[in-house]
């Protein structure tokens, strides 16, 4: 009998010590102050400015968030492998450019607009993850140059002007309607919140019940472990990418829809919010480390400021200072938690 109690005991010590490692992990305690700051925020800005938490101001940020928030949660999976992808930003608008050949200049359906757009965008992130794993060439300057052969690619494809849908009857409706609209009249969230919700929950899902998820944190925590141990590394590295990049695909329809025409001009710089979003909401640069959840309190806090500073009439040069001191900040936040960890 005193065994089996002193077992019990020693198992219950062993789960309340496992909670505990959890809770307080450098990765828990990143997106428990990223909560925290984004809560702090909402209240000071609130007090700030009236016109802060006026029902068009947050639907504003919620729209905002959306294409952000879609955007980090296709850079978390990359980043927890210990990559980086820097042609996010120029990937979605791509993806909005080819959506507009099919839908406005070739008049297909929209279901084929909205196939293109996501096949479009797993092609080119599986091509950067080619070139990542087949090739090794570093990350950082595989996905540079993507970036801007991208950016060049969709001011060729699009003759250098936007892409209007206007003769594509209903494609609006993809961001801007509400389907939570016609359920409850008082809460008319857009459908790309909606979207951006349910896409985290399918990646949360991927990331943590998934052989991708497994092999994702595998490869950012140890490579070459993983690759002695008999795994296809190269193979499961280019089919990350490839997701990543139609999760882009669903940001350029976002975008497209948000303003009903695709902008061959626009994307460049929607990277670095997207990054910024990733390592604010815990996830490590290093690799190895993350959560969807945290990925999108970093997109929300970011949004918030950008929003909050543009309602208190802070110069525009201004916003991009403070932008760039919380990326550094983030980075350094993550540094000092690797070495925690």
């Amino acid at each position: 009998m005193t065994m089996q109690s002193d077992t019990a005991a020693l198992s219950n010590q062993k789960r309340l010590s496992g909670f505990r490692a959890r809770i307080f992990s450098p990765t828990a305690l990143q997106k428990l102050l990223a909560f925290a700051s984004l809560i702090l925020m909402l209240i000071f800005f609130s007090f700030a400015s009236p016109a802060f938490m006026q029902i068009d101001n947050i639907l504003g940020i919620l729209q905002a968030t959306a294409v952000n928030g879609v955007l980090a949660i296709a850079s978390t999976f990359v980043i927890i492998t210990g990559g980086i992808d820097l042609s996010v930003g120029t990937l979605m608008t791509f993806t909005a450019v080819i959506c507009g050949v099919f839908l406005s200049y070739w008049h297909l359906p929209m279901w084929m607009g909205v196939l293109a757009a996501i096949g479009t965008g797993a092609l080119c992130g599986s091509i950067s993850g080619t070139l990542v794993a087949k090739m090794k060439i570093p990350p950082f300057i595989a996905t540079l140059g993507m970036m801007l052969l991208l950016k060049g690619l969709s001011l060729v494809v699009s003759a250098d002007k936007p892409i209007y849908f206007t003769d594509t009857e209903n494609f609006y409706r993809i961001s801007q309607d509400s389907l939570i609209g016609y359920l409850l009249p008082s809460v008319p969230v857009p459908n790309a919140v909606l979207i951006l919700f349910l896409l985290a929950i399918v990646s949360s899902i991927t990331l943590n019940r998934t052989a991708l998820g497994r092999y994702t944190f595998a490869l950012g925590s140890n490579e070459e472990a993983v690759r002695l141990s008999g795994v296809n590394v190269d193979r499961w590295k280019v089919a990350i990418y490839g997701l990543g990049g139609s999760i882009c695909g669903i940001a350029g329809l976002l975008i497209a829809s948000r303003l009903n025409s695709a902008q061959p001009a626009l994307g460049q710089g929607y990277e670095l919010e997207a990054i910024a979003a990733v390592v604010i909401g815990g996830t490590s640069l290093s690799g190895g480390s993350g959560t969807i959840l945290g990925t999108i309190i970093g997109a929300f806090l970011m949004s918030v400021l950008t929003n909050g500073l543009r309602i208190m009439s802070v110069a525009q040069e201004w916003q991009i200072v403070v932008t760039g001191l919380i990326i550094i900040l983030a980075v350094y936040a993550d540094i000092l938690r690797r070495k925690r960890g």
